[in-house]
């Protein structure tokens, strides 16, 4: 992370942008893609000089009023425009607490009783706090299941487990970059970004391209080594009453295969650990 976090993030929004994007005719040879910096500031209705600062992190204190000028402009969706006021400073430093990393009891009974689904707690850093039996089954492949971004990322499992696995390492990438707006000083964040970069050229690419989106609802489709083909859908929840945490559900419809394939898994993960309990 750089100490001039909103230009780059309006660079890079800029430079996704075409005029014919915006209404705007093209004229002369642009020497990089995207919009200008001149359009950029006709659009949202200022002076070009001031938008220019804006980037170039001279100016640092834009009013709510620029901010929404700006979006608009850029065509923001809604969780890029709230991640661009947070790089602002608009949210009050301390409004939001710092995230918390132990799991409550009555949460970790809560994953125990997700009998048919694979729940994990996540914090912000995608680190996991806990997890279920299910979930430990479903993750198996990986040598630690300890962070989802660097098992992503570093793991060699991750290219046959993520059979899409462009599309999974872009959403932890955005995921991360929403909790970096959201938790600016959690300094576990930093870290994992920073190690992440440096051991990771493809983490490093995407990072760089700013885009932002938290965890939602989603497909998954997976390739598990003991039950083959996984087509699951996940679910994400916050987690009231401890900051940072999220919930994180891993289900299939059913009666469907993916269904049948994450009983067959949690059958044999339990008979497994059965075969190598220590004896009484």
């Amino acid at each position: 992370m750089t100490s001039n976090d909103l230009g780059d993030f309006l660079r890079a929004h800029r430079a996704r942008l075409r005029p014919d994007d915006v209404g705007l005719a093209s004229w002369g040879a642009r020497r990089v893609a995207g919009l200008r910096r001149e359009e950029v500031a006709v659009l949202a209705g200022m002076n070009s000089d001031y938008y220019a600062r804006l980037e170039q992190g001279r100016e640092r204190s834009p009013s709510p009023q620029i901010l929404e000028a700006i979006s608009s402009a850029l065509l923001m969706d809604v969780e890029a425009r709230e991640h661009m006021f947070r790089l602002a400073g608009t949210t009050p430093e301390g409004e939001r607490p710092q995230p918390r990393e132990v799991v409550s009891p009555a949460l970790r009974e809560l994953l125990d009783g997700y009998a048919t689904a694979a729940a994990f707690v996540l914090n912000p850093a995608n680190d996991f706090l806990a997890s279920n039996a299910l979930a430990d089954a479903l993750f198996s492949p990986f040598e630690d299941m300890d962070n989802m971004a660097r098992m992503t990322f570093l793991d060699p499992a991750a290219r046959s487990f993520f059979t899409q696995w462009g599309r999974a390492a872009e959403a932890v990438v955005a995921g991360l970059r929403h909790a970096t707006g959201l938790d600016p000083h959690y300094r576990r964040l930093h870290d994992l970004v920073e190690s992440l970069t440096a051991e990771s050229e493809e983490f490093a690419a995407l990072w760089s391209s700013h885009t932002v989106h938290g965890k939602t609802r989603a497909g998954k489709e997976l390739l598990h080594p003991d039950v083959g083909r996984l087509d699951l859908t996940y679910q994400t929840f916050d987690v009231r009453g401890a900051p940072g945490q999220q919930l994180v559900i891993y289900h299939a419809a059913s009666g469907s295969p993916g269904a049948q394939a994450l009983a067959l898994l949690g059958s044999l993960h339990a008979t497994h650990r059965q075969e190598t309990a220590p004896e009484q």
